[in-house]
């Protein structure tokens, strides 16, 4: 079945009416130099502009300051704050009123917003017990799985199901959690469980759903070996699940290869260079660097699992939290990144320097293949009033970039400080969405010189400047039944396209939305499918053909944002769902 995407103009369907006979293309020679059907649309001379973005603000306040957010798969984010911290300044419905924290007074004010991409609004959502600092991931049919707390709220398992109407709400599990989970993380695995892991003082992990067999969650020695006394620095553990269906995990400056299925420590790593702390209060960020598929398998007939790479950045070094926290003296900020090949035989830490020290930022893939970090301080840690100089220029990174002092580019800066308890995520346009700061214990909008901000804006990276309009491919139909993409089926993207590039790659990648919050994207994926061939259907009309995922520890089943990239131009996603045959 062909998937047609609305809102094409009616000479996008004339030219793909009118269509030239299709030319089928290698993935090695796409469009050589050769071949040129439309000297406007296949063009030797167009690279795309580099800017350094452009910064627009969204929302002056939606009432609450945006500590966790996480985008759903009928382009609405889930945001939501703390609810101890007293009223929001935005009102709950008349017939919904929750109640604050243990003190267990009345609050009819809302924690979480619904927020709509395309209408740019927002609605009140319904907390019943405090989320603060908690973790979250989203299953395979779209619901976003929300665990623990503080308080009353520390082992409770929310859940938040996207529907296409003002139906729904949060819904608390009468069913806890077997152990309390404040700063803990999540990572979506292949059989649709969820892991749950660490917590402070909190030294082991467990899943969600529970498993019958287990009567307790289980002990993971790793995570008090890695708490600093006085300072933690293991807090919010970075995971990653790897190709290879084992999970990454890093906390303080160790990180290690765990077979969560038989509670077994695979391997540990090497421990990442230097003095820095990378884990909350010393809060660095983590990404797994995008995934690139290829073709074949091996002679058994086993499909050929991409290598891995993982990127730490940022951080503070140690004795930097006691330092701002009792003595408010705030320590620079950690100024380097480690990435770390886990999938070679004996890897080694590969350690660059930012532009700029950095503590609190968020770390993103966007669908270019290219990583954006954003948001955060240049000196302190995390905590109440414990950071100072705002980090407002966001910074580009790219991965594949040969000359590394050519990786890092700074980006024009925003106006709004996102210290503490801010948040950041990609949307399915490219945009980047960015919240929050509230390094105070309530609501403080006097504070001076970082007041509790409750706004909105979106950084548009350079891929998304009306100078590169002509070089954005937008999709048309996706040849898979009911928006679905099956592990190893190979199916096709019809996309157009103004202008062609023959020096500009074509690329089909799958992003999962990530649950972002305290500086950490947790279950990102960014994975780069095989691309079998591109073929022109018509003057402005192409399509490519790739292969799926191989198995679903390189794409966990679920909802994924799909682009069609050219020359490093993304176009704007279209939802599919990855599943079993």
């Amino acid at each position: 079945m062909t998937i047609k995407f609305k809102n094409r103009s009616f000479f996008t369907f004339l030219t793909l009416f009118f269509s030239f006979s299709t030319l089928s293309l290698s993935v090695s020679d796409h469009f050589d130099g050769d071949y040129s059907p439309n000297n406007n649309n296949n063009n030797n001379n167009i690279m795309p502009s580099k800017s350094g973005g452009q910064w627009v603000l969204l929302q002056s306040s939606i009432g609450i300051s945006a500590m966790h957010m996480q985008v759903l798969n009928n382009d609405k984010v889930i945001i939501f704050d703390r609810t101890d911290m007293g009223p929001s300044n935005l009102s709950l419905p008349l017939d919904k009123c929750g109640k604050e924290g243990d003190v267990r007074q009345l609050d009819c004010t809302a924690h979480s917003v619904l927020y709509d991409i395309a209408s740019n609004t927002f609605r009140p959502l319904l907390l019943q017990t405090d989320t603060w600092c908690s973790s979250g991931a989203v299953l395979s049919d779209g619901t976003l799985v929300q665990t623990g707390g503080y308080n009353v709220g520390d082992r409770v398992i929310r859940l938040f199901t996207p529907c296409n109407d003002e139906g729904c709400d949060w819904v608390e599990l009468s069913k806890n959690l077997w152990d309390r989970r404040w700063y803990a993380s999540n990572q979506i695995l292949p059989d649709n469980r969820i892991i749950v892991v660490g917590g402070r003082r909190v030294f082991t992990y467990e899943f969600y759903p529970k498993i019958d067999s287990l009567s307790s969650s289980l002990y993971l020695r790793f995570l008090i070996e890695t708490r600093d006394p006085g300072e933690e620095n293991n807090l919010y553990p970075f995971l990653h699940l790897l190709p290879d269906g084992n999970l990454f995990i890093f906390a303080n400056r160790r990180s290690i290869l765990f077979d969560y299925i038989n509670n077994k420590l695979v391997k540990e790593f090497p421990v990442i260079p230097g003095n820095d702390k990378r884990n909350y209060p010393s809060t660095g960020s983590s990404i797994l660097l995008p995934l690139k598929l290829s073709a074949g398998s091996d002679g058994n007939g086993t499909a050929v699992l991409p290598d891995a790479e993982v990127m730490v950045c940022g951080g503070a070094p140690a004795g930097a939290f006691i330092k701002s926290d009792k003595e408010s003296v705030y320590v620079e900020a950690s100024r380097t990144c480690g990435r770390l090949k886990v999938t070679d035989k004996n890897p080694v830490w590969s350690m660059e320097f930012m532009p700029m020290p950095r503590v609190m930022s968020d770390m993103l893939l966007l669908p270019s293949g290219d990583v954006i970090i954003i948001n955060g301080a240049s000196n302190g840690t995390a905590g109440w009033e414990d950071a100072v100089g705002p980090n407002l220029n966001p910074v580009l990174y790219s991965p594949d970039e040969e000359e590394p002092d050519r990786r890092f580019v700074v980006l024009n800066p925003s106006k709004i400080p996102r210290m503490y308890h801010s948040s950041a995520v990609v949307l399915p346009d490219g945009r980047i969405l960015v919240g929050g700061s509230n390094p105070h214990q309530r609501y403080n909008f006097t504070a001076y010189p970082y007041p509790t901000d409750l706004s909105l804006e979106a950084f548009h990276p350079h891929y998304l400047d009306p100078e590169n309009a002509y070089m954005r491919p937008s999709i048309l139909s996706l040849e898979s039944r009911d928006r679905t993409v099956s592990y190893n089926e190979v199916f096709a993207v019809t996309f157009e396209l103004s202008s062609y590039s023959p020096s500009g790659e074509i690329s089909v990648s799958l992003m999962t939305p990530s649950f972002t919050t305290h500086s950490f994207a947790m279950n990102q994926r960014l994975v780069v499918l095989n691309v079998v061939s591109v073929s022109q259907l018509s003057v402005y009309a192409y399509k490519v053909v790739v292969n799926g995922p191989p198995t679903a520890t390189v794409a966990p089943p679920g909802y994924y944002m799909m682009f069609v990239v050219h020359a490093g131009i993304p176009s704007h996603a279209v939802w599919v769902k990855v599943t079993w045959n």
